[in-house]
């Protein structure tokens, strides 16, 4: 059997369908090793099948853990704008024999799974505090 070269299928995903950067589909690589071990069951080693739900979990968790408030930016610096790109990057790689999937798998599973803003923004916005005060200071006579 013939060992599939993880650089070159990429060149050819990217010649067919260039809408995503490269790093898109590294980063995407990296995100789901990441979900597998987070989602390890007992905290062993072996890998599992996860879902598209599961990946999306991963792949924000690990987003903010390597880029932090860049990771919305750095996101769509790549072409990915929404979740439903990630299912579009999952089924490049599947359609090209670098990831596996289950019948069950769909590009579905990926469609609505977070808003980016709310995802990647808003755990890095200050949280602003308004203090009122509690009655109107009346005018004082000298």
């Amino acid at each position: 059997m013939q060992q599939i070269n993880f650089e070159e299928t990429l060149d050819a995903i990217i010649q067919r369908n260039p809408r995503y950067h490269r790093e898109a589909y590294i980063f995407l690589r990296e995100a789901l090793d990441y979900t597998q071990k987070m989602v390890a069951k007992g905290g062993k080693d072996e890998l599992h099948h996860v879902t598209g739900q599961e990946l999306l979990a991963g792949i924000r968790a690990y987003a903010l853990h390597q880029f932090g408030p860049m990771a919305m930016m750095v996101l769509q610096d790549w072409g990915v704008n929404a979740c439903e790109d990630f299912g579009e990057l999952v089924f490049n790689m599947v359609e090209a024999s670098l990831l596996a999937k289950t019948e069950n798998d769909t590009r579905a599973d990926f469609k609505g799974g977070y808003d980016f803003f709310e995802a990647f923004r808003r755990p890095f916005l200050p949280t602003i505090e308004i203090c009122l005060p509690l009655e109107e200071p009346k005018p004082t006579r000298v």
